[in-house]
């Protein structure tokens, strides 16, 4: 399975300490070189986001077609990252692409990709019972992570996870 990342499902689950059911899930992540880069700037505010670049799980490739990455810049607005991610997905065709971005999801929809975001990752483990509950990691996400989610989807998430009355 070949599965592309964007920065922010990597740094918010290294920051909550759960970067583990990644490699649970997926074996290896894929990440081209403006994540690696996004990834080192923000191990300067928090070393726990360092510790994503060592994991020998985690593999840095670059994207071939920059012109592509430039027009998902300029004319979908996205960052560097997630214009990279989803340009390496393409090119790679990856199985899976996570993002977490609205804009950049967006995109990698109407291109085709299939995504993944931090919380469909958690349903995931907590079904295969890597995590015994997705509450408390969302909302260590949110205290912890500056992860957004709205209400809506916060409980959606904790339908989906039969944990709406926990």
């Amino acid at each position: 399975m070949i599965v592309v990342s964007d920065t922010s499902p990597l740094s918010s689950l290294a920051i909550v300490g759960c970067l583990s059911l990644l490699r649970e899930i997926y074996t290896i992540v894929i990440i081209p070189q403006a994540v690696a880069e996004e990834l080192t700037n923000s191990s300067n505010e928090d070393s726990r986001i360092s510790s994503v670049l060592s994991l020998e799980w985690v593999e840095i490739q670059q994207t071939s077609n920059l012109e592509f990455v430039e027009l998902l810049r300029s004319k979908q607005n996205l960052d560097r990252g997630e214009a990279e991610a989803i340009t390496l997905a393409l090119e790679l065709n990856a199985n899976e692409l996570l993002i977490d971005e609205r804009l950049g999801r967006r995109e990698a929809t109407r291109l085709g990709l299939s995504i993944t975001g931090v919380l469909g990752l958690l349903l995931i483990a907590k079904h295969r019972g890597l995590i015994h509950a997705v509450k408390p990691v969302i909302n260590d996400l949110i205290s912890q992570a500056s992860f957004r989610v709205s209400n809506q989807l916060y409980q959606e998430v904790l339908c989906a996870a039969n944990e709406l009355n926990e």
